[in-house]
């Protein structure tokens, strides 16, 4: 297990120093087995939890046209929603049987706490917490799901144990 994992532009890292367990390479095991599925960008585990973490930021210095990103448009969402789903199989195939909860961090120029509670409630129609609550039996495929900024996610008491920082 690596402690410290980057992100795909190089600026910002996950510090899992902290963490039972912590992986990037769901896309690249993916890939290597010669699947195109989404996944998300790291997996966080603590002592009780399963975190899915998924990182987009259009406000690092050099990005690509990032007013054009519009985290709230319906293909953004359903995108966002199947990485959950699709990074289920890797959880599974490696006997990973916590609770899980999706966290999506998202930085974009004039991002709000307004949006991404709105991002976080269309999300949530997506997953399968109804699915979950009419047929689970008790058994949960998710426990929660959360969009937060960067600051958001370091100064949770939870997710903060893991910080996403300033790569050197």
């Amino acid at each position: 297990m690596a402690d410290i994992l980057m992100e795909e532009n190089g600026v910002y890292c996950l510090d899992c120093t902290n963490a039972v367990w912590a992986a990037d390479q769901m896309h690249q095991a993916y890939r290597n087995a010669g699947l195109h599925i989404n996944d998300v960008d790291f997996v966080v585990e603590s002592a009780d939890d399963l975190f899915l973490v998924e990182y987009k930021n259009a406000s690092i210095p050099g990005g690509a046209n990032p007013s054009a990103f519009q985290p709230l448009d319906n293909k953004k969402v359903d995108t966002a929603a199947k990485k959950f789903f699709d990074s289920l199989h890797y959880l599974a195939l490696l006997n990973k049987t916590k609770p899980v909860k999706y966290v999506y961090i998202l930085e974009y120029p004039n991002g709000d706490v307004v949006t991404r509670k709105r991002l976080r409630n269309l999300l949530k129609e997506k997953l399968p917490f109804v699915l979950q609550k009419n047929i689970g039996n008790g058994k949960r495929l998710i426990e929660s799901v959360d969009v937060v900024s960067i600051d958001e996610w370091n100064d949770n008491e939870t997710y903060g144990r893991y910080p996403l920082i300033k790569a050197e």
